[in-house]
């Protein structure tokens, strides 16, 4: 169930039906957030749970943090958890309130754009583990996504950007009109990029097939986010996305025969929407191995989700190593960076 701004008495009543309520925040959203979210739900009576921001913090070792916080605050079967934050914090919380005494509800409110039309909605759940993403986790939809876009204020440009990534996606795999996405992005275009997921989720909850298409861009882009996890040149999820999807353009133009005039449309969009990154700290040999650990892969190939054109993903592609390096040696070349991934 989705609940937008017009909805928080419904999301209130949700709230007090439950014997104890958490909130858990990070850095981040207890400073920006948190005093807005009491604003809108009025809500006093709870506990809060607050552990460190950032990606490299998505781990067991704060998902144990989060647990114990339950327990030394008796938490029972009927407690709630509301994940009041971006990707990292629903994925996080949603896991822990899912093993917890074998599940407990809980809400995500999503405050960044990225969380809004992806990470919260959907059903998925997990940790980072051995420096792969998302490797521990598991299927379980959140009671509610309370989706209100004045938390998109509290965002620095560079938050908002990487949340574009993930609905220029949508142009790709399901509806053109997604490239036509601007900041400051309106709720009627944030409601359409939730409507389309939950669209493809609906049908397919557990990822057997069809789900597979969200992932369109991600096989690089998440090898480029996992290498840079824990360096000063990190990058951000929708921004790996957003350069995931050129070396995936390279490949459907291969292996589905997508026109070559959208790698040349996406590249303007490109220039238009993002910010430029300087490849030379990427290492292609550890880009491929992280690939290997793709979850979409089977039978020891890497699997790619790809299109023969706009709005007709293909997913379950295989494809060879030596068409990955083609089409990484090509996104250098189309970002124009003069140096070359180290070997």
């Amino acid at each position: 169930m989705v609940l937008y701004s017009g909805d928080v008495g419904q999301l209130s009543q949700m709230i007090d039906s439950h014997s104890r309520i958490f909130v858990l925040v990070d850095g981040n959203t207890i400073n920006f957030c948190l005093p807005l979210f009491f604003e809108k739900t009025r809500i006093s009576n709870f506990t809060l749970i607050e552990i460190p921001s950032g990606e490299n913090c998505k781990n067991l070792d704060t998902v144990q943090k989060i647990w114990s916080q339950l327990v030394e605050n008796h938490a029972d079967r009927n407690s709630l958890l509301i994940n009041l934050g971006g990707g990292v914090v629903s994925d996080m919380g949603g896991f822990a309130a899912s093993c917890y005494q074998r599940g407990i509800g809980f809400i995500n409110v999503p405050t960044t754009l990225l969380s809004m039309v992806d990470a919260a909605v959907g059903g998925k759940t997990g940790v980072d583990f051995q420096g792969l993403k998302n490797q521990i986790g598991l299927f379980s939809n959140p009671l509610a996504v309370y989706v209100d876009t004045d938390f998109l204020l509290t965002l620095p440009v560079r938050e908002q950007k990487s949340g574009l990534a993930e609905m220029i996606k949508y142009g790709f795999i399901s509806d053109k009109s997604f490239f036509d996405v601007q900041l400051p992005v309106s709720q009627e275009f944030v409601k359409r990029a939730i409507d389309a997921k939950e669209k493809i989720t609906q049908k397919d909850p557990n990822e057997a097939g069809l789900r597979k298409v969200l992932n369109f861009g991600h096989t690089v882009g998440h090898a480029i986010e996992t290498y840079l996890l824990d360096s000063q040149n990190y990058m951000l999820h929708g921004e790996a996305v957003a350069i995931g999807i050129i070396p995936a353009l390279w490949l459907s133009e291969k292996y589905c025969g997508l026109d070559t005039k959208w790698a040349g449309f996406y590249k303007t969009l490109y220039k238009d929407k993002f910010d430029y990154f300087n490849l030379k700290d990427l290492n292609l040999n550890a880009l491929i191995e992280i690939m290997r650990h793709d979850k979409k892969n089977a039978d020891g190939k890497i699997r790619f989700v790809l299109v023969s054109e706009p709005e007709k993903p293909h997913y379950d592609i295989v494809v060879e190593e030596c068409d990955i390096i083609e089409s990484l040696n090509y996104l250098v070349d189309f970002l124009g960076d003069e140096s070359s991934f180290g070997k």
